[in-house]
């Protein structure tokens, strides 16, 4: 009798929990490319210790420096290593509807550029804008 309350506890809290993960960024995304429409990659956006968000490029599905690419033209401590593995977002804070003040690293051109994160489409897809000053491009990620 106790596993069946167990089970239909469980059962009852799925939904909720699913529900939540759709409020937030927190998951996997694939990446597309702005420019091509390709899905380049699977990132992996978690909290961070700090409570910030973070994601991690967790995938690499299609790079033209082969399966395995290097951030060549990142400087500091990405110079020259590989870019599965790396954290190329960091230090989003909720504001409202949107996770801002963060940083987007783009692995190609070695550059960070100021982000933010908005949920579209009941939570399956992901804007992520990377902004310079007043100019910002946003690419469109979809919920793995």
């Amino acid at each position: 009798m106790r596993l069946q309350s167990l089970v239909c506890l469980l059962m009852l809290a799925l939904p909720s929990t699913a529900a939540f993960a759709q409020n937030s960024p927190v998951g996997r995304w694939k990446t597309v490319d702005d420019e091509t429409g390709k899905v380049k990659s699977i990132v992996e956006i978690s909290q961070a210790s700090n409570g910030t968000l973070q994601g991690k490029v967790v995938e690499i599905l299609q790079s033209e420096h082969g399966p395995n690419p290097l951030c060549e033209k990142c400087e500091g401590s990405n110079r020259n290593k590989p870019v599965k593995g790396m954290t190329i977002l960091w230090g989003l804070k909720q504001d409202g509807k949107i996770w801002s003040g963060g940083t987007v690293l783009d692995p190609e051109k070695g550059k960070t550029y100021k982000s933010k994160l908005e949920l579209l489409d009941g939570g399956q897809k992901l804007g992520m804008s990377g902004c310079i000053a007043f100019i910002c491009r946003q690419q469109v990620w979809l919920r793995q």
